[in-house]
């Protein structure tokens, strides 16, 4: 079968981390299926880089044995009028470069964002080619939950009445959030939206990669070796969203040079906790930097306990799809998290716990429950954790994805 995905930002992911798109395709290719990628040529969060340099519309290329048909859009940086400009501009010319391509059996159109996702739905109505809605973010949901903007806003008028369209003319709609049909619930759209056409596939890990990539890209770090600490390790990015400042507050109130806090990532908000980390003499924290994911695995899977850390979010009720929560999993290593969800992975694998309320006092209990948790108890949080990651291996979800597209 000849597959096309349609994902702004699914460049290649030694570009940009967005393997999910990738990792399908990859998967789909050994199964037998004809499969392309058509992205934007702009690379999110990089600073303006751009794949294509030239003058060219439109970039054919094979990156890691996936074909890709990169689409020549204005390179921007930050979430400002041109980052704007670049989605409208992405899904405009769109439709002209795939009238140029010979005609796929299948569409899997991903929003966010939503514009270029209805664009590929239209385009499959259009030939009658079958099209499944990826919807890996509930815009214009979010940008009520984050961006602050009132339902009644104009954008967001306009942004729901697009995503209602892509939800009723889509064949089929994958979620990577278990909870999303009690979003169309509370939309009132179930009626016209039914429970039958919806599915969910949540993010997940290539353990063959993270296996290998565990055995053969280590990191010389004396505090990932030594076994004098109990070592607390967050991955991710530094940033407003992420609230990493937060996990300061937690290294003060435990106050045990016993327990390390050990800080991987980058981000807008780094120089500011290195200034606490002197400023408040926090000595339990150290932050590592940004690292190639590459060394992801060994560093996950070198933890007594990881973390996952954010502000809160309504959106969190209809559950939570983190990637590094799958590397989590696959480390073999419990994870604390203070995100309430609906849906809560933790809890059901029992690999992990979420604590409640969201404050520093209740992350601290959490992380010294693990610290003082007999070896035994441990142990079993350990075994479920990789039993979790079986269940999200991305050869049983590209099973339950071609199942979707194969399905009449």
């Amino acid at each position: 079968m000849k597959i096309w995905f349609i994902n702004h930002y699914a460049v290649p992911p030694q570009y940009y981390p967005l393997a999910r798109p990738s990792l399908f395709a990859k998967s789909l290719i050994k199964m037998g299926h004809d499969v392309t990628i058509i992205a934007a040529s702009t690379v999110h969060n990089s600073a303006s880089k751009n794949l294509i340099e030239t003058k060219e519309r439109v970039r054919e290329e094979n990156f890691d044995g996936i074909p890709y048909v990169l689409i020549n859009c204005t390179p921007y940086q930050g979430n400002g009028l041109k980052r704007v400009a670049n989605i409208l501009e992405f899904a405009y010319k769109l439709p002209k470069v795939l009238n140029r391509l010979p005609k796929p059996d299948a569409i899997i159109a991903t929003s966010f964002d939503p514009i270029s996702c209805y664009a590929g739905v239209k385009y499959a109505k259009r030939f009658g080619i079958k099209c499944i809605a990826e919807i890996a973010d509930l815009w214009p949901e979010t940008l009520v939950a984050y961006g602050g903007l009132s339902r009644k806003n104009p954008i967001v008028k306009y942004l729901k009445n697009v995503e209602k369209r892509i939800y009723t003319q889509a064949d089929r709609i994958v979620f990577t959030m278990q909870g999303a049909y009690d979003y169309i619930i509370e939309q009132g759209w179930e009626e016209v939206v039914q429970r039958s056409k919806v599915r969910f596939i949540n993010n997940g890990i290539d353990l063959e990669q993270f296996d290998y990539n565990r055995e053969h890209f280590h990191i010389e770090d004396e505090d990932l070796k030594s076994t004098d600490i109990f070592k607390v390790i967050y991955t991710g990015s530094i940033r407003k969203v992420n609230n990493v400042g937060k996990l300061l507050d937690v290294a003060k109130l435990i106050n045990n040079q016993r327990i390390r806090f050990l800080i991987w990532g980058d981000g807008d908000e780094l120089s500011q906790l290195e200034e606490r980390i002197v400023e408040e003499n926090i000595t339990n924290v150290l932050i590592k930097g940004r690292v190639d994911k590459k060394y992801i695995p060994y560093i996950t899977s070198s933890a007594d306990l990881n973390i996952i850390h954010n502000n809160p979010s309504t959106l969190f009720r209809f559950g939570i799809s983190f990637n590094k929560m799958f590397d989590y999993f696959a480390s073999g290593i419990p994870t604390v998290s203070n995100i309430e969800c609906g849906y809560d992975l933790l809890e059901k694998y029992h690999c992990g716990i979420t604590v409640k309320g969201g404050s520093a006092e209740t992350l601290a209990e959490g992380i010294l429950k693990f610290y003082n948790m007999p070896k035994e108890e441990y142990d079993t949080y350990c075994k479920n954790a990789l039993r979790a990651a079986q269940d999200f291996d991305f050869k049983v979800l590209t099973d339950k994805l071609e199942k979707v597209i194969l399905d009449d």
